[in-house]
Parts: C-alpha cells; structure tokens; sequence
C-alpha cells in the first residue's frame, strides 16, 4: 500500500509500506480522506513542531476518517466492516496525574498519530490503510459525509479552545488567525452563542472563508482603523500562531477578560505583554488538542452543512506533495484533504 512518508526537512515521499495487521484489542481501518493540517506543514517545511523534532521517517497525519476493514483478536461485538469512521487520534496513558484529574488532553504519556514527541514516533494515518486502538474508533453520524467528517479533529481543538476560555453566551469574541482553524473557532463560538465574532488576518481569502461559517466582522489584521474593528471584546482566542496575534489579543480583550492561546507560537522565547495581563487582570489560558469534545465535533459537523465550505480541495495521495503546498498557500486554500481512493 501506498502512504505519505516525512524523512527530514522539506523531504516528503509517497512510499510503499506494509499492510499492517492489527493485533487485539486494535481495528484495521481503510482510509478514505486525510486532512493536512498545520503541524504537518511543520514537519515538511521545518523538520519539526515546536519542540518536536524529526528523529526518523514517520507516516504523517492526524485527521482521518475510513471504514473499518477488519479486527484482530477479541473485536467481535464491535463496529461492522464497511461502517464508516472518524479516528480520534490521541491515546492517552490513562494512569498519570492528568488523566486522573481528567485532563487527559495533556497526558504526559499520550500516543498522537503522526506525532514526533516521542522516540520511537508515533506513525500517523496518512496511508491507506491504518491500525488503530478500538477505543479510538468514532461511528460517523448517519447522513455524514466522509468528507466532511475529516474536519472532526481540527473542529475539536476550536470546542475545547471555546470551552477553555468559559461561557461565551451572549459575548463579544475576537478570533485572531482565520486558518483552517480560526475558521473552526468561530463556528465554535457561534454555535456556544456568542453574540458577536470578530475575526482578524492579513488575507482576503482566509477572511472570506471565516465569514462562511458565521464571523460577525472580519478586518485586516494590519489596518487597526478599518470598519469592524472593535474597541473591546469579552473574550480573544489567538489563532494565529504569531506573538503579534496575542498582542493584539491582550490590548483588544476587556479589564478581567479571557485570553486563550490555541495557536502553537515559534520555538524560542516571543515578546508578550505581560504588564496587561498584571494591570488588567486578564486571564491567560492555554488550550492544548482535546478530548471528549471528538464526539460533539461529529454532532456538530452532522447538522451543518456549512462546514463543507471550509473543505477547498480534494487531492490524490500520489500529488501528496502539491497538496501540502497548497495547503501552505493560505491565499488560495483553507482545509486541503488528501484522497485515498474507495467509496465514502
């Protein structure tokens, strides 16, 4: 079989690997669709996220969906072959700290697919067919696309960014970034009630995509004087990655507001200003993947057809290179997925 492969710095490869066997307790899953996200940009443009460096070849990919082909031992009673699937890619330790205290979100011994946090890494689902723990299996809502249940994943880190920063009802948001994920954190806001989402970002494309899911106001991020740009909001959720989206988070949000960082800032130290935080008593908070909330983000992308707006290419495995740059063009592209063949 044929699968997308990261060997270094701007190295990718469609490689032939093995089929692999699941063995108990695991399910084999063929892979229809496999959204790039922005990690994996990382890892192929800079050999690594944040911390997270490439020690070794690793299948990519984090944000997919199939159906399920077969079970190794113990599987019978579960999920039918050919029914369609999401896979929660995360499988926390269970036993430490945080998973005790139910933050299983920031396990400090949790398996991510496609992840280089750990040695050996944790291979990803960027093949054509993956094995996957059951428990990571998610029934896809009838009448759900395939297509648009590949959104399940980023649509889980916009819930548990949302969530993070508390009651939204009837607030004023800023969202900082309209990426593929800023994107998700207004749909987010939107659907937690907020009353009003302001969206920033240095691209008319990216802007115009936010407003499809249900952003208020959208205003260049560069031009503080344009119409739409607020003089106050409740609540900022920065993501953009960048230390000037959280600068202009902490200047824009409330006295005694909430300010949470999705977006993963560069290595290193950034500038941050931290006398607001003091003076104001703003609320910092950080806001690291998710966990239950992969169930609610099927609910959601299941009644709301407006997510596949979000969706602006479907590329085959074999052009997996020209998809990822697609993907890091952001004036021309907001969720690319990558298609593995079959029916879904």
């Amino acid at each position: 079989m044929l699968g997308c492969v990261i060997h270094g710095q701007g190295d990718l490869r469609v490689d032939e690997l093995p089929v692999p066997v699941p063995g108990p307790g695991e399910a084999l899953v063929a892979v229809r669709y496999g959204g790039v996200c922005g990690s994996d940009l990382h890892y192929w443009r800079h050999g690594g996220v944040g911390d997270f460096r490439l020690r070794e070849p690793m299948v990519l990919g984090h944000e997919v969906v199939g159906t399920v082909v077969a079970y190794g031992a113990g599987g019978d009673g579960l999920l039918s072959p050919g029914t369609a699937v999401a896979v929660h890619p995360a499988s926390p330790c269970g036993v430490c700290p945080e998973c005790a205290a139910g933050r299983r979100n920031v396990c400090r011994d949790t398996r991510y697919l496609g992840s280089a946090a750990r040695m050996p890494h944790v291979q990803g689902g960027f093949a054509a067919q993956v094995v996957v723990p059951v428990e990571q299996l998610r029934e896809a809502p009838s009448g759900l696309p395939l297509r648009r249940a590949a959104l399940a994943e980023p649509l889980s880190v916009a819930l548990h960014a949302v969530r993070r920063a508390g009651d939204v009802a009837g607030k004023h948001v800023l969202v900082t970034g309209a990426g593929p994920i800023g994107c998700l954190v207004v749909a987010a806001a939107k659907a937690a009630g907020a009353a009003r989402v302001t969206v920033t970002d240095l691209l008319p494309r990216a802007l115009e995509y936010a407003a499809a899911v249900g952003a208020d106001e959208i205003v260049r991020a560069d031009d503080p004087s344009s119409p739409g740009w607020p003089s106050e909001v409740d609540t900022a959720i920065e993501a953009s990655g960048v230390a000037a989206g959280l600068d202009t988070c902490l200047r824009l949000v409330r006295r005694g507001g909430v300010v949470v960082q999705l977006g993963m800032l560069p290595p290193g130290q950034s500038p941050f200003a931290g006398n607001l935080v003091v003076s104001r008593e703003i609320e910092l908070r950080g806001a690291f993947r998710f966990d239950g909330e992969f169930d609610d983000a099927l609910a959601l992308l299941a009644r709301e057809q407006r997510f596949d707006l979000l969706v602006s290419s479907v590329i085959p495995l074999g052009e997996a290179e020209s998809a990822f740059a697609l993907a890091a063009n952001r004036s021309e592209s907001c969720k690319v997925l990558l298609d593995f063949g079959g029916n879904g």
